[in-house]
């Protein structure tokens, strides 16, 4: 572990803690002082126990290499500190940086204490502009000291002695007066000391008759300032860098009473090389703590602990033992545990974020009704050897642009990736750990930095390509242990004993400090990694309030929807609950910007499909869920799904349906589990036709989801964990051959009649017919009743407007959808004039002639009529065409 390279090693006591610390800083070798009316430097004498050049040069060369070094400082002072840049004719040396700090003493005057790098030597410059003293002749002293434990303890300055209390732990040295009545006193530290706090007192001797007088600050402590490095800033929250280099920290807690930054050398190290505290007067600005470096010398990466928490003293305490990882942190990595168990998960990388060369992206910037969705998992779409791509890039973003070619077969026009932020292993990346960055594990060398430079160039492919990149996110709750809890738990955290709450690790989303967190973090993925839009997944928990309750105005959900930044960016609001794996039916704020992830349609269609839904639901769904979204938004705003990441994929919905499978609303088509039946085979492959074909020809946005074009099964598992790793051998069955052709025309198809399908508003009552096999009414809530049509009627000016895409023209579209046991006949009505219908889609004819682009026209079988056989739990489709 490297170290710095200090003059002595001492034992320095820490009163408030009982205990003692090993530290390795003083102020002896490298040490001078020199006032500039004298023109040289004054000698101190060996009364005052220093230790000379040869002792310190001896102690150097024994001295461990990996003593932990600490600087604590609790001055408990006011200061006004300002950073200026200057430079002065009369000095030879370069001055780089001036920090200035202005104290109030204890009886009203004022103390100047200026901290400034001179070539490789940092200079401390004490000046008291004007003093009362009560006797001319009195002099001024500094009692001073440097610090690496409590201030309230001096540090011995004899590395022999470990009395706290004895009289060499400060050093005692005079202020020159100048002609003007002012006092001044410059002290020179060696650059290899640094950092450090400088404290002191200011004291005037007096003779026999008189005693001494001690002068402290206004709060009557030490004066107290760092040395070797700044103040800092209390914005932007995080690590940044300034165009010199020199970094800023700055993180919240409004409950820490001490604040230590903690600094690493080692990616492996399992302790701290530095530990630095920061001084609650110092560096704080209200409930940000706060500190700059001019450089980081040879550390890598950083950390904070966090001491006592004065609200919660008998409850959620702060575990000072525990080094956390910084909320805004750019770039992060794994940590090794300490020998304890209980050690760094993560840390904060000391580098700037890798440069991304985005010239040349264009954001597809797509309207949210043309939007064709796919949802997938980075880690699990391409880690599996049936990828062919090599160990590294196997399931990282690389492999998912090795596989970009899969969704433009597919037609899809938009990814929608699970939770990418680091999560908690045990639990799934639903509980995550940090906001803003990648897992590092997705990453092509898994690693921080290759992560972040492959998912943008993933990002940029996609673009390039038409295809938008979405993000589930997670924003309510985060994962146990060691997240945002040891930072400040009843600012981050819901704490008031609210039900369903407390157990889950529940952000306080609407809480200043938690509503500043996810804004910043949007936007950082938006201008950072160029991100189109994200979905919220829990998002009914976003409108609680502090105590728990439900607000119709919640401030982090109207934010959102009015922040300029986001303002062209999708946002999507998804009620499921990682928790009780169950969305929550809420009526969610969404002040005409919110889209929702539909779940109403996947029951209802579920229902529908397996003979126990009513017409009604199914006809809201079709038409754009009306229920939902005619409240100023739109069907555009709906993302319907057939299933997801949770619950059953496509395949099982249709394959199993036992008693513990109830909420899962699904039909095993006459046999549980697999079979070789063919009746029932051939009764699922309809089933799964007949889901694909609804959610395409329904208004609203289609979601597919993983491993449905191919079948991929969990065995009728719901569970998250239960699925398993996309299989692109499954992609060269006759399953997977015949479903993909499928959605790549239904794709194609929306696309080609995006006048009735893609619609940003509802259709209008007289563009839309509803009739049951025999054209009469249907009978809405009569549940016996399995059979429904729609007659999409096209606007008079665009009939026979020829498209981009076929030489025909075409009109109103029709479409049967049959949930009975048997075939029914359905009668057709008669097309507008000069027109013919023609089949696009029977879901029960074999492969392939059960979808045709050109279609099969209909042969008028009555006077005025047209008739189509459907066989059972069927769906077809026609178009009419001019003849």
């Amino acid at each position: 572990m490297a170290t710095l390279p200090l003059s002595i090693a001492i034992q320095a006591c820490c009163l408030n803690c009982g205990i003692t610390e090993s530290s390795k800083l003083t102020a002896t070798n490298g040490f001078r002082h020199r006032n500039k009316a004298m023109h040289g430097f004054v000698k101190l004498d060996v009364e005052r126990k220093l230790v000379f050049r040869e002792v310190v040069q001896n102690f150097n060369e024994n001295l461990p290499r990996d003593h932990n070094l600490k600087v604590y400082a609790k001055s408990q002072v006011s200061v006004e500190p300002m950073e200026q840049r200057f430079s002065t004719g009369t000095e030879t040396e370069e001055i780089d940086k001036v920090s200035t700090y202005l104290f109030r003493t204890e009886i009203g005057d004022v103390v100047n204490v200026f901290v400034r790098k001179r070539n490789a030597k940092y200079i401390v410059n004490i000046e008291v502009p004007s003093l009362y003293l009560s006797s001319s002749d009195r002099r001024l002293v500094l009692h001073w000291g440097m610090y690496r434990a409590d201030s309230s303890c001096f540090m011995p300055l004899d590395f022999k002695s470990s009395t706290p209390n004895d009289t060499t732990t400060t050093l005692e040295t005079p202020f020159i007066q100048t002609s003007s009545g002012r006092f001044t006193l410059e002290l020179e530290f060696e650059a290899k000391q640094i950092p450090f706090y400088f404290s002191f007192i200011l004291t005037s001797p007096a003779d026999a008759n008189v005693s001494d007088m001690e002068i402290r600050s206004h709060r009557k402590t030490n004066f107290c300032v760092p040395v070797g490095f700044g103040r800092g800033y209390p914005g932007p929250l995080g690590l940044t860098f300034s165009n010199d280099g020199s970094m800023n920290f700055a993180i919240f807690s409004r409950n820490a009473e001490s604040v230590v930054l903690c600094l690493y050398d080692n990616t492996t190290a399992e302790k701290p090389a530095l530990e630095l505290d920061l001084d609650p007067y110092v560096n704080r600005s209200g409930d940000i703590w706060h500190v700059s470096f001019g450089s980081a010398w040879t550390f890598v990466s950083y950390g904070y602990k966090f001491k006592r928490n004065l609200l919660l003293t008998n409850k959620n305490n702060f575990d000072e033992g525990h080094v956390l990882l910084d909320p805004y942190a750019k770039v992060i990595a794994k940590s090794i545990p300490n020998n304890h168990g209980t050690g760094l998960k993560y840390l904060g990388r000391l580098c700037e974020e890798p440069a991304f060369d985005w010239a040349g992206d264009v954001r597809p910037d797509l309207s949210m009704e043309k939007l064709v969705v796919y949802r997938l998992n980075v880690t699990r779409f391409t880690e599996h050897k049936s990828s062919q791509l090599p160990t590294n890039i196997g399931g990282s973003f690389s492999g998912l642009t090795e596989k970009l070619e899969h969704f433009k077969d597919l037609g899809v026009n938009a990814v929608l990736l699970e939770p990418i932020f680091p999560f908690d292993e045990q639990k799934g990346p639903y509980f995550p750990r940090h906001f803003f960055s990648p897992m590092e594990c997705i990453g092509p060398s898994r690693g921080p930095v290759s992560a972040v430079n492959s998912m943008k160039e993933m990002v940029r492919k996609f673009h390039a390509n038409g295809i938008e990149v979405l993000l589930e996110v997670v924003f309510t709750h985060t994962a146990e242990g060691e997240a945002l809890q040891g930072i400040d738990i009843s600012s981050y955290y819901h704490v008031n004993e609210v039900e369903d709450l407390e157990a889950r690790n529940a952000l306080n989303c609407n809480y200043p400090i938690v509503q500043q967190l996810v804004l910043d973090s949007l936007r950082y993925w938006v201008t950072e990694f160029h991100i189109d839009g994200f979905c919220f997944i829990n998002a009914s928990s976003l409108l609680r309030g502090f105590n728990g309750e439900y607000l119709s105005r919640p401030p982090l959900v109207e934010a959102i929807a009015f922040d300029p930044l986001l303002s062209k960016t999708k946002i999507i609001a998804d009620c499921w609950d990682p928790h009780g794996m169950a969305p929550k039916e809420t009526r969610f704020p969404h002040w005409k910007r919110w889209a929702e992830v539909n779940t109403k349609f996947c029951n209802d269609v579920r229902n529908y499909l397996r003979g126990k839904g009513l017409l009604s639901d199914l006809a809201t769904r079709l038409c754009g869920n009306g229920d939902i979204f005619s409240d100023g938004r739109g069907p555009a705003f709906a993302f319907n799904f057939i299933s997801r990441n949770s619950g059953l994929p496509l395949v099982d919905l249709v394959s199993f349906s036992g008693v513990e499978l109830a909420s899962e609303l699904s039909w095993n088509c006459g046999e549980e589990g697999p079979t070789n039946k063919t009746a029932v085979l051939e009764r699922r492959l309809k089933q799964i036709r007949n889901f694909l074909f609804i959610l395409f020809v329904s208004l609203g946005v289609p979601v597919l989801n993983t491993g449905d074009e191919c079948g991929q099964s969990t065995g009728g598992s719901p569970a998250y964990s239960d699925r398993k790793a996309f299989d692109w051998n499954a992609l060269e069955t006759g399953f997977a051959t015949q479903t993909t052709q499928f959605i790549a025309f239904l794709s194609s198809f929306r696309k080609r009649r995006s006048d009735l399908l893609q619609k940003r508003n509802f259709l209008k009552e007289e563009n839309i017919d509803w009739y049951e096999s025999d054209q009469t009414p249907p009978r809405w809530e009569d549940p016996s009743r399995k059979f429904l049509a729609m007659r999409l009627k096209a606007d008079e000016d665009e009939v026979n407007q020829p498209g981009d895409e076929s030489s025909h023209s075409w009109g109103d579209l029709f479409a049967a959808f049959s949930a009975a046991d048997h075939s029914e006949t359905l009668v057709l009505p008669p097309p507008r004039e000069g027109m013919g219908w023609r089949r696009l889609v029977d879901t029960a004819l074999p492969f392939p002639g059960f979808f045709s682009t050109d279609g099969e026209p209909v042969v008028r079988q009555m006077v005025g009529l047209f008739a189509y056989e459907m066989k059972s739990h069927s769906c077809a489709l026609f178009e009419a065409r001019s003849l």
